[in-house]
């Protein structure tokens, strides 16, 4: 069997809804031959109520919009110097299960924490990853016929203040950071570190194709791994 590569799309500031509908659209076409994708990207502000969100934890989202969402979890928010990564991934095809991917995920961000001197780890029963009790990384995935979508959001150099506004991911008085109260650093080399970690849990290694910057059309999805 061939082995698959992944397309790494690097797609800027973006709104919520635009990428959320480009992933449903891509997650739905997707083929057994459709290359996984990873998607890294900021989104312009933005509070999103997962699945389970209650109404109670969203305190006063003032002039900050509130979308419904069908990734797990409460509501969070996502705002710029906020690294959101994507995972499109066949979970099925990759033979990785749900519980091992949540943790992997995890686990790659606790690695790229320690990489820059930075002890941080999970927290059992509260997906994400954690300094000290104070939430540095959000964890959010869904999984449709054995493909993942949406994912992580790993607090970089970004305005805290929102945060205050709402009970984060459900949780009254939980405390959130960024990686810069803690290391000089940049996003870029941030990305690099998370796009290398995340290849070796999912099995890709190097095998990374840089695609055009932009949202797959529909069809995308559609096209067979030997054509790509």
């Amino acid at each position: 069997m061939k082995r698959q590569p992944c397309n790494i799309r690097h797609l800027g500031l973006r709104p919520y809804e635009e990428v959320v509908a480009a992933m449903h659209a891509f997650t739905a076409g997707r083929s057994a031959d459709t290359v996984d994708e990873l998607w890294l990207l900021q989104h312009e502000r933005v509070f999103t109520q997962g699945q389970a969100g209650k109404p109670e934890h969203l305190l006063a989202p003032g002039d900050i919009p509130v979308v419904q969402s069908d990734r797990g979890g409460q509501v969070t928010y996502h705002g710029p110097g906020q690294i959101v990564a994507y995972p499109l991934i066949d979970i099925a095809r990759s033979g990785i299960g749900v519980r091992a991917l949540v943790r992997g995920i995890e686990q790659v961000i606790v690695d790229v924490l320690k990489s820059y001197g930075v002890a941080a780890q999970p927290m059992e029963g509260a997906p994400g990853v954690y300094i000290e009790g104070v939430k540095i990384a959000s964890l959010g995935l869904r999984i449709r016929r054995g493909k993942s979508f949406h994912g992580l959001a790993f607090n970089i150099d970004m305005d805290l203040e929102p945060f205050q506004r709402i009970n984060p991911c459900g949780f009254q008085g939980l405390q959130v950071t960024n990686l810069s109260a803690f290391a000089d650093v940049s996003q870029t080399a941030v990305e690099d570190r998370l796009i290398k970690g995340l290849g070796t849990l999912l099995g890709y290694n190097d095998r990374f194709r840089m695609v055009a910057g932009q949202l797959p059309k529909a069809a995308d999805a559609q096209m067979d791994v030997s054509s790509k």
